[in-house]
């Protein structure tokens, strides 16, 4: 079984030109991106967050997925690298708290030209040639739109009460638990939820920890979703010209009139994907990454869900 790791691609841009972050590792003497192994338990957005802070002092939101990285260590094992492309802002940089140590013994912004000649790993190098390539077509700067659906819920027919009312399973009060970690690497700032129970208990506890207030749309039940799909179709066209990210969580019955909705901003793979998200597992989400400026368009999508 492969190693498996994660790790960011933290850029800027100043005066009209890209720049990276890169580490210098004392051991190896070498110049990458910062990245390190997952933790047990933890999901991959979790551990590119907190190697990025251990390793740099640094605090951020991922970005648009990159490619994954595949090659051997000097072990001979194989190592799986997922990566992330984050912007960093000024004032995140002047609040970092870097001090060199054993492990990594510098940071330095380079230009993306520059970095080329610098990064010590094939692997590393291509990466930044995708990032170069977002930054050309203006592609690399996105917010996210992440669509929820609600964590495991008490079967239809063992809730003899009303339908709105229908709770979480004790395994979905742990899901939405987990999700509370996983969703804050993306740190969306819109909450926007089904007001029926089972979806708002699923984003309570990231509500709760980030202290955001939850946005309640009854567009987004499951009846609203049958009876009156053009006011889900409103309701999640809101978001495509909102400036902050978001996070929108609904039911199963209403993800075809969401989706649907969705995919009239994306083109050809992302816009199969974001259709086949239909078929969404409780707890599973779907991260959109939208394009600022005008007319914005999703241009990448990411599934992760929890067991």
């Amino acid at each position: 079984m492969a190693i498996l790791a994660a790790g960011v691609v933290c850029w800027r841009e100043q005066k009209g030109k890209l720049e990276v972050l890169l580490v210098h590792r004392k051991r190896y003497d070498d110049w990458s991106f910062p990245k390190g192994k997952v933790d047990k338990g933890e999901y991959l957005p979790e551990t590119a967050v907190r190697e990025m802070e251990e390793e740099t002092g640094i605090r951020l939101k991922l970005g648009r997925k990159l490619s994954t990285a595949y090659y051997k260590v000097s072990s001979g094992e194989d190592k799986e690298v997922h990566y992330w492309a984050s912007k960093l802002r000024e004032r995140a940089w002047a609040k970092a708290q870097f001090k060199p140590n054993d492990e990594i013994s510098a940071l330095e912004w380079v230009s993306a030209k520059k970095a080329l000649a610098v990064l010590s790993y094939k692997h590393d190098q291509q990466l930044l040639k995708e990032v170069m390539g977002f930054y050309a077509d203006k592609e690399l700067e996105t917010r996210a739109l992440i669509l929820l659906r609600h964590a495991k819920a008490t079967p239809r027919g063992d809730w003899p009460g009303e339908e709105a009312k229908r709770p979480l399973l004790p395994e979905g009060e742990k899901q939405a638990k987990r999700l509370q970690g996983v969703i804050g690497a993306y740190a969306p700032k819109r909450l926007v939820t089904s007001p029926w129970k089972r979806c708002h208990q699923t984003v309570e506890p990231y509500a709760k920890a980030c202290k955001k207030k939850l946005i309640e749309r009854s567009q987004l039940t499951e009846l609203s979703s049958t009876l009156s799909p053009r006011k889900t179709i409103h309701a999640v066209e809101d978001l495509f010209d909102a400036t902050r990210s978001a996070l929108l969580c609904s039911h199963r019955p209403a993800l075809p009139t969401i989706t649907k909705t969705l995919a009239t901003r994306a083109k050809g793979l992302v816009r199969e994907e974001i259709l086949a998200a239909t078929d969404l597992e409780p707890a599973e989400f779907i991260v959109l990454r939208l394009t600022v400026g005008k007319s914005p368009r999703f241009v990448s999508t990411e599934r992760v869900r929890i067991s």
